[in-house]
């Protein structure tokens, strides 16, 4: 098999290209490296079956000449993070509608086997407020068009429908996945991505800086259980056509997971408290949970998440110690 994976070189990119490669699938990888990391493939590039491509998903000459080398697409290039969001806002909805329309434009032309489309628990929006689990069907709540947070919810919406459109009208076979909180090695905290992000504050000792009040609850799922779901569906022919939420249902709050970053690190550092207004912009809005009900690719794949919390930790301190 060969498989093109968009974005390959960011965090869940690098990951489900090293799981193809030892699947012995041949992997191409596009990457622009804007939220990507050359380092995150460094150790793939031997390989044979590996083949690596700086250019954007939007360069429709060059995607066109990848997509038709291929089986399957996996496509996972999008702009991602609230702060990179909110500091391109611009970039962020071009590289998320046109690169996916690409996609699929060249997936039908030349008839390929399958098209998992990444996207992302922000399509739920704000949440009514409670701690229920998000269903696939559940309706969207969304904010003012002048907070631009929302703006990324939006622009994965388009995508879904515009996947779910190329499976009806074109019989395009597409299945979509809906990520919530995915973590582990490679995840950068650069663009507002909590776990690394207390973890670097914690082995430095620098303040750990909890935005809000820190009761919000979310859901963390590690990276390897997100690749095997990945693959699952992709092997699923019922599958096809389909949504699905990728996480783990289990929750926490964002204060008491910086004190069990604190404990797992045997840091020094304090807990500081960050308006949102302070850390993003005026008017910021956040969800207060957001939990994933998985019921549906249970049902499908028998899909079960096996890494918790705290071991998801202690792996992730280990690999940013180093």
């Amino acid at each position: 098999m060969k498989a093109l994976v968009t974005g390959g070189a960011g965090f869940i990119g690098s990951h489900l290209s090293e799981a193809l490669l030892k699947k012995k699938w041949k992997v191409y990888v596009i990457d622009n490296l804007s939220t990507g990391n050359i380092e995150n493939i460094r150790h793939l590039e031997n390989s044979k079956l590996f083949h690596f491509h700086i250019d954007d998903v939007t360069n429709e000459k060059v995607m066109k000449r990848l997509i038709k080398k291929v089986d399957v697409v996996f496509h996972l290039a999008a702009a991602v993070g609230v702060k990179y969001i909110l500091d391109n806002p611009l970039d962020s909805i071009r590289t998320n509608v046109r690169g996916t329309e690409i996609v699929l434009e060249l997936a039908n032309s030349f008839g390929k086997k399958k098209v998992f489309l990444a996207s992302t628990s922000e399509i739920y929006g704000k949440n009514r407020g409670d701690r229920a689990s998000f269903k696939e069907t559940d309706d969207r709540l969304l904010g003012s068009t002048t907070r631009w947070r929302w703006s990324y919810s939006c622009t994965k919406a388009l995508d879904e429908f515009l996947s779910l459109a190329y499976y009806r009208e074109k019989k395009l076979p597409v299945t979509i996945a809906r990520f919530f909180n995915t973590c582990g090695p490679r995840q950068t905290g650069r663009y507002g991505m909590v776990i690394p992000r207390f973890i670097k504050q914690a082995l430095l000792n620098n303040p750990i800086t909890v935005y809000g009040d820190g009761e919000q609850t979310r859901c963390f799922l590690y990276i390897d259980d997100a690749i095997k779901a990945i693959t699952g569906l992709v092997d699923e022919k019922k599958a096809v056509g389909e949504i699905f939420n990728i996480g783990n249902p289990r929750g926490i709050s964002i204060l008491e997971l910086a004190k069990r970053i604190k404990k797992f690190t045997k840091s020094k550092s304090r807990i500081d408290f960050v308006p949102y207004e302070k850390a993003y912009e005026k008017g910021f809005e956040d969800m207060r949970h957001r939990k994933p009900d998985i019921s549906k690719i249970q049902s499908f794949i028998k899909f079960s998440p096996k890494v918790e919390i705290d071991e998801l930790l202690k792996r992730t301190v280990k690999y940013l110690e180093r």
